[in-house]
């Protein structure tokens, strides 16, 4: 079918079909090429990672990386702390959102311009560190995991496209239906608008999980204690400042297998730590282009 229509295309969309193919297959190759070599590299010897065999495929097939990344306590008590702040913080994101979203896509709420204002000037203007860390001090949320989650408990951007969803895709015929038949302003919302608003909470789920997910600045400076450290500022110690423990490494007795064992378990903590995204991802796909569409792209 596609061949019949560029059949009869014109001279000019073929050449900008034939580009538009070149460009897009450049862009993948550049985008999947690395994550290729990172999952070939973690399966691969330490021995072929440091002479730089790994091209493509895997050379001489080995587990070692995932089992020195599973039996590190450091990354498996991290693991476990991400794994409760993406969980428990994007339902405190997707409650708070859709909670302040709803009145102010609410015509009948006069004040509503007013109070968009003072959200949108929060985007734009902050206390700064030394107030935001004041506060969260003052609070009792220093060394607690609830400075991963209550600090960040919403979006002023996420909070607009929900708000732009509901006032662009729900008529308001259903408000005035629900109020003839008795309904409360509370059951229209859980009832009608909460199930309307699927396509955008999974984009908001998405947005936020993937947020917590990678959020290290707030856990770098709020968070002193290793047991609540998310895998984050594990995998930072690991890449970057290369503070690999070699306890972990038990075979490790040359230095060239110390460093091969080291980049291997780098490339294993990548694909273990980005596999609760990619796990995510297609769950939410089907409604990611229609949710982003409607609400961020309409009114």
């Amino acid at each position: 079918m596609e061949h019949i229509k560029f059949k009869y295309m014109s001279t000019g969309e073929k050449i900008f079909t034939i580009v538009d193919y070149l460009l897009l297959t450049f862009v993948l190759v550049v985008i999947a090429y690395p994550i290729i070599y990172i999952v070939s590299a973690s399966f691969s010897s330490p021995e072929a990672v440091i002479a730089g065999k790994v091209v493509l495929w895997p050379v001489d097939v080995t587990l070692r990386g995932y089992k020195a990344v599973f039996s590190n306590p450091k990354i498996m008590i991290g693991f476990r702390n991400s794994i409760f702040y993406t969980v428990v913080g994007t339902l405190i994101n997707i409650i708070m959102t859709m909670f302040c979203a709803f009145p102010l896509s609410r015509k009948e709420f006069t004040a509503r311009n007013k109070l968009s204002a003072y959200f949108v000037f929060t985007m734009y203007f902050s206390g700064g560190l030394v107030p935001t860390y004041i506060l969260v001090m003052k609070l009792g949320l220093i060394n607690s995991p609830w400075a991963m989650i209550i600090p960040t408990a919403m979006s002023t951007y996420n909070m607009i496209i929900a708000r732009t969803y509901m006032v662009n895709s729900i008529p308001d015929e259903l408000y005035e239906a629900t109020e003839i038949d008795g309904g409360t302003p509370w059951q229209y919302f859980i009832k009608i608008v909460w199930p309307l608003c699927k396509p955008i909470i999974a984009v908001l789920v998405l947005y936020y999980g993937v947020a917590k997910w990678n959020d290290y600045y707030n856990a770098m400076i709020f968070l002193k204690k290793d047991s609540l450290q998310p895998l984050t500022i594990v995998m930072r110690d690991i890449l970057i400042q290369n503070q690999v423990d070699p306890t972990m490494l038990t075979d490790a007795r040359q230095a060239s297998e110390l460093a091969g064992l080291t980049q291997l378990l780098k490339y294993s903590t990548i694909v273990v730590a980005s596999l609760p995204v990619l796990i995510m991802y297609p769950f939410v796909q089907k409604y990611f282009v229609k949710g982003v569409m409607i609400g961020a792209v309409k009114g």
